[in-house]
């Protein structure tokens, strides 16, 4: 048994990953959704790292997942707690120094996108939109702001935590295409991504399958 660490992107919160969490348990696993604290203006990276170490308590066995934004805390947390795997799903990878707010300039990212439909603010069809409708509904309703203090902050590690990771990517992302996560993968991590189908948000659509491909991508750590 493993105990999941599952962490959200930006202005999101953990309920999202409730059902992603209800799986893991069903398969035998621990699992705790983190509730970061992204609508805190004095709140950045150190304090979102402490926020998610302070949930874990004193689990053991660690994997710790993150969604988009959440790829900046992640490793944060694998640096100052035992971990036996890193999952990056549809998630943003960091380098030493850089911030959120450049990396979507020196990961390739603009360039990437820059071909992609304009959704312009049409959330649903954005990040959601193989999303059942009242579980798309739910999460807007229970998103937050998003602070920018995490944003600005240079990525404080020297390098990578020494963890195995994965990254996972979801084929139908709207939001980081698909061929760009798997170059960020080659490029960034060394490693070719894992697949599955669904949005920017399949662990609202595919809980199942994300549950399921988690698992697999923990049995192939060990």
């Amino acid at each position: 048994m493993a105990t999941y660490v599952l962490i959200h992107g930006a202005a999101d919160s953990a309920w999202s990953w409730g059902f992603v969490a209800a799986e893991l348990r069903e398969r035998g696993h621990d699992a705790i959704a983190v509730d970061l604290p992204c609508d805190d203006d004095a709140a950045g990276l150190a304090e979102y790292a402490d926020t998610v170490i302070d949930a874990i308590g004193d689990r053991t066995d660690l994997v710790v997942v993150a969604h988009s934004l959440g790829g900046f805390t992640a490793p944060l947390v694998c640096a100052r707690v035992p971990a036996q795997l890193l999952v990056l799903a549809a998630g943003m990878v960091p380098r030493p120094g850089e911030t959120a707010n450049d990396w979507w300039t020196t990961s390739g990212y603009t360039e990437a996108a820059r071909d992609r439909p304009d959704y312009g603010d049409d959330v649903i069809a954005q990040f959601m939109h193989d999303v059942p409708p009242d579980r798309a509904a739910e999460m807007l309703a229970r998103g937050r702001d998003q602070s920018g203090t995490p944003m600005r902050e240079p990525w404080p590690l020297e390098a990578w935590p020494d963890v195995p990771t994965r990254y996972l990517l979801f084929r139908d992302d709207r939001f980081l295409p698909a061929d760009f996560a798997r170059r960020l993968a080659r490029e960034r991590l060394g490693i070719v991504a894992d697949e599955i189908d669904g949005s920017h948000c399949a662990y609202l659509s595919r809980p199942d399958e994300l549950a399921r491909q988690l698992d697999a991508c923990l049995v192939h750590a060990r």
